[in-house]
């Protein structure tokens, strides 16, 4: 139903659209600048020769067809402008059906997943600007294809990309650089809009109750398909920032105007997916979540749940309060501000849920029975609770969350590789993870929630490690603690959580670090990472000293390559004040002025005088290398021949007060220098590791650099990004292991795996990410815990779609 508005409020209407396209154009010309520089930049890393073509084909393709992507999009932008407005399109169009063939299906998950970028970073100022428009119009919601929706514009590029002759391939590979370039953009223009008709006096101040549809009418949406609020989708609360022109959040966190669109359980194909192997995961995960929430919101619409005026308002402790969602609900993976809403009887049945499970838990874990009778018993009861739950669910909203949540702990509790004592704590978390995912919808939504974190953290753990090894150890018993903490404090929504897995990852860091073994591999490992870094901080402080001195390059080359070794590990092993260290700063000045030339008498006498004692120390350096016998004698050669030199040379001095302050300088070396860039290259092998530190390393497995290899920025920042405790399958020499990240040094250069058989891998940053790229370092499992349960819950509702709210 529409209501007859003035021409002046059409037109409002009309010009903020007008404003809202003529900005986001602008913004097209910018972003294909950025792909062009993104593809550019990617063309020259080294890589394998099929990657290396792919960049080619990716840079000639777009210098050839970027210009008309552009003219197209722009060109169609504007046109879009035109069939804005009204809702008659949007209904026609959700009557209409239709076979869709795969290359559009395909095309609609590109666009959908800069939709959904755009959707998350932009929620509030869109929600408050659609409300708005439909004020002006009188209608109850915007056009399918409306400018104002994230994916009218995120399907035009695509399309026009497509139109242009560049393919989805590329697309996905340069979708990253596009979010970045256009949600902000995007984000600015919904702002500027909202401004706009504030300005103009249109709802400077929304007014929730006449959109807010009541709790009798939610049910519709079960028996006859899609059905919408009057408000479309509500984002927030008066108390978030943006002043008291904001809406209220769905109770389940979707967006109404998402309704029919692409079927609920869509995965990118290999022939649409492209990036790094880390980002298909992510894009996987994502698609996953959205097609989730396009499932749910296509039966029970975007009902906004339980804060509704029939059902007395409670915060999160149970005291009565007419304040909506707060800072944590209206931003994904947030939660600075108060919880959404939802009924006290709810509340409180949820609390007694959770106590009366508590209870059965511990009797299960009493028992005396077979672990999978036990662990059937714990699925049954669970099971049972989750339906008394949903008959005293106020909103459909609520009966949804609770059927989900339910469904995918169900996933949880049936992977046998977590053992069981641990499952039945897994179980546990149930209540808690409902009461935050009622409360807070974005859980739903964001990969971020530190819920989903939590879940995944500790069940990407455990699943390595056999049931003998959980049982009773540490790691369970952190599990333990990290549950019952959740549980004593449910008044804090998502807070707890953050909490807790803050203190899990550092008890992880702790944990996997205890034997013996592991500390001395670390300890070796950060002695040589520390060590090389220092002797690059020396080379270059040596470089700095030297640069306007007239020093043969015999002896610079000597001192770079050799004595900033030297100094680096005397300083590692007797302190950079040592008395050894001291010594050997000033063998360096010592040895910078026996090479210089020497035009008088009393200079040469004094190097004969010293030079005995100069190459003794030389000799005493290098041994700390182990530069020992025919190696060493060759550099002492050298350095003789060139003190030789140095005699007849008729160049002119080093003064001595250049020396001097040479020397005072090396000696507090330390107050120079400056930390030198994480990707510094460090030599690295096994051999060097007993030379330089004296241990043996017999027990290490060590994976250098390949020298002169260069690595794909994305591949590091993977190798950057894995977390310890997490495992893996390594094929190193033709040898398969499974293997647990236990350890990444504070440079990130050196990361250490441990097998159950007792080996360790200390492999180098940038090997470690060739191994990813190639394959020979693959995660143990494709899917975090709580992606794989969201998918077979999400099965089970396709299967199965009436027992979302039955």
């Amino acid at each position: 139903m529409s209501i007859a508005r003035s021409a002046s409020s059409l037109q409002l209407a009309r010009e903020t659209r007008e404003r809202f396209v003529l900005a986001t154009e602008g913004a097209i010309a910018p972003l294909a600048r950025a792909i062009r520089d993104r593809l550019t930049a990617v063309a020259s890393e080294a890589g394998n020769a099929r990657a290396m073509q792919e960049h080619r084909d990716d840079f000639v393709a777009f210098q050839g067809q970027g210009t008309q992507w552009v003219s197209l999009a722009q060109t169609g932008w504007r046109k879009a402008l035109v069939g804005s407005g009204g809702s008659a399109a949007a209904t026609s169009s959700a009557l209409r059906l239709e076979l869709i063939g795969d290359e559009e299906v395909e095309s609609n998950i590109l666009s959908s997943r800069l939709a959904q970028v755009i959707h998350d970073k932009a929620s509030f100022e869109l929600s408050d600007l659609r409300l708005r428009i439909q004020h002006l119009e009188g209608s109850t919601e915007l056009d399918a294809r409306d400018v104002l929706k994230p994916e009218t514009l995120a399907k035009l590029l695509v399309e026009q990309w497509l139109a242009a002759g560049l393919s989805r391939g590329m697309w996905t590979r340069v979708q990253d650089t596009v979010q970045q370039a256009l949600v902000d953009v995007v984000v600015k223009a919904y702002q500027n809009a909202n401004v706009f008709l504030v300005a103009n006096g249109v709802m400077q101040e929304i007014d929730l109750k006449s959109f807010v549809r009541r709790t009798g009418n939610a049910g519709g949406g079960a028996q006859g398909g899609p059905t919408t609020s009057p408000s479309g989708s509500m984002a927030r609360d008066s108390s978030m920032a943006g002043g008291p022109h904001s809406a209220q959040r769905p109770g389940f966190g979707f967006d109404g105007s998402q309704q029919g669109s692409a079927p609920s359980t869509v995965v990118p194909s290999s022939s649409t997916t492209g990036g790094s192997p880390l980002m298909i995961a992510r894009q996987r995960a994502q698609t996953a979540l959205l097609s989730l929430k396009r499932f749910v919101t296509a039966r029970i619409g975007g009902d906004a749940g339980g804060g509704n005026g029939q059902n007395q308002a409670v915060g999160a402790e149970g005291r009565a309060t007419g304040g909506g969602g707060g800072a944590g609900s209206g931003n994904p993976g947030g939660g600075t501000g108060a919880p959404r809403v939802f009924s006290r009887t709810f509340a409180g049945a949820i609390a007694d849920a959770e106590v009366a499970y508590r209870m059965a838990a511990t009797q299960f874990m009493d028992g005396a029975g077979e672990q999978a009778t036990l662990m059937q018993q714990t699925a049954v009861d669970l099971r049972k609770r989750t339906a008394e739950l949903k008959k005293r669910a106020p909103t459909t909203a609520d009966k949804a969350t609770v059927e989900i949540v339910a469904l995918m702990f169900q996933a949880i509790l049936a992977e046998e590789r977590i053992p069981f004592s641990a499952r039945v704590w897994f179980a546990r978390l149930q209540m808690p993870v409902l009461r935050v995912a009622i409360a807070e919808p974005e859980f739903f939504g964001t990969l971020q929630h530190p819920a989903r974190m939590l879940i995944d953290r500790m069940g990407s753990c455990v699943m390595g490690f056999d049931a003998a090894a959980i049982t009773g150890s540490a790691l369970e018993g952190e599990i333990r603690r990290v549950v019952q903490v959740i549980e004593q404090y449910p008044e804090t929504g998502q807070r707890v959580f953050k909490l807790v897995f803050d203190e899990f990852v550092a008890f992880l860091n702790r944990y996997l670090t205890q034997s013996d073994t592991t500390q001395r591999v670390m300890s070796v490992a950060q002695q040589v990472e520390q060590k090389e870094t220092m002797a690059i901080q020396y080379t270059i402080e040596l470089r700095k000293m030297l640069n306007d001195m007239p020093v043969r390059d015999e002896i610079r080359e000597f001192l770079f390559k050799i004595w900033a070794e030297v100094l680096a590990i005397a300083a590692l092993r007797y302190g950079a004040q040592g008395e050894q260290t001291v010594m050997l700063k000033r063998v360096a000045s010592e040895l910078v002025w026996a090479a210089s030339a020497k035009p008088n008498r009393t200079d040469r006498a004094r190097v004969i005088q010293d030079l005995p004692q100069l190459l003794q120390r030389l000799r005493q350096g290098m041994a700390l290398l182990g530069i020992v016998d025919e190696p060493q004698e060759a550099h002492i050669k050298i350095i003789g021949a060139t003190l030789s030199d140095a005699f007849l040379s008729k160049t002119e001095a080093i003064p001595q007060a250049k020396i001097e302050a040479m020397a005072e300088r090396l000696t507090h070396l330390e107050d120079f220098v400056t930390d030198v860039s994480g990707s510094s290259d460090l030599p690295l092998d096994a051999h060097s590791i007993e030379l330089l530190l004296g241990v043996d390393a017999a027990s290490i497995e060590v994976i250098p650099d390949a020298a002169g290899a260069k690595v794909p920025e994305d591949m590091l920042a993977w190798a950057h990004e894995l977390q310890v405790g997490n495992w893996f399958m390594l094929d190193h020499n033709d040898r398969v292991s499974q293997v647990q990240f236990v350890w990444r040094s504070d440079r990130k250069q050196l990361h250490l795996f441990a097998s159950s058989d007792g080996r360790s891998f200390l492999i180098q940053a940038g090997r470690l990410a060739t191994y990813l790229q190639a394959g020979l370092l693959v995660p143990a499992e494709e899917e975090t815990l709580t992606v794989r349960a969201t998918r077979e819950a999400l099965a089970k509702l396709d299967a199965n779609p009436e027992r979302l709210l039955n």
